[in-house]
């Protein structure tokens, strides 16, 4: 059964963000999809990173649980509010802390905003950075409008029916992509080791 990572990217006093990551963890897991955890980037707490993990000379455990979580994790789950058709400085804060861990990662996309459009502006954006580090950005995709109606904060969702409907496609898209990675790693494995 594969591993899925879901970073709650939102940091701010009275987010509404947590309550997808939520929602997601509870739908993974009734599905029985995958195993799931939450990094929580506001129970992380980070500071602002001065250097990328790798070239740090002692980096703190705290870190290196995280890079570790990432690194194990067969897919992730990236659920990020949009700021100003941005997104938070906490999640570029951890993307660019890292760069090996990313590397061909199956990453889905979660957008949440107060108003109609759902974050759909910083899917752009996010993806264009994740790009550049060469992770792999899941084509589907769930941008959550007016969060704080659609969800409670216990990540119940308010028209189970519709939120249900669009997580099976996402993470249907999302086990693809995982699955899709392990087989092309299984072939190149083997592919080395007849050489």
């Amino acid at each position: 059964m594969p591993h899925i990572a879901i970073i709650s990217s939102s940091v701010r006093t009275g987010r509404n963000t947590h309550r997808v990551a939520l929602f997601f963890e509870k739908y993974i897991t009734a599905h029985n999809l995958a195993t799931v955890e939450i990094l929580d980037l506001k129970a992380y707490n980070f500071p602002v990173f001065e250097e990328r993990l790798k070239y740090q000379e002692d980096p703190s455990e705290q870190v290196l649980e995280f890079a570790e979580k990432i690194r194990n994790a067969d897919g992730v789950i990236i659920a990020t509010p949009e700021y100003n058709g941005g997104y938070p400085a906490s999640i570029k804060n951890v993307v660019d802390l890292l760069y090996d861990e990313w590397y061909r990662k199956p990453i889905g996309l979660v957008t949440v905003s107060n108003g109609p459009f759902g974050g759909t502006q910083v899917m752009r954006a996010l993806q264009f950075t994740l790009w550049k580090i060469r992770a792999w950005v899941v084509p589907a995709m769930f941008p959550v409008p007016k969060v704080q109606e659609a969800y409670d904060e216990e990540g119940n969702p308010t028209n189970k029916e519709a939120s249900y409907k669009h997580a099976h496609r996402f993470m249907h898209e999302m086990l693809w992509c995982i699955e899709a990675k392990q087989k092309m790693e299984a072939d190149e494995k083997h592919e080395q080791q007849t050489k």
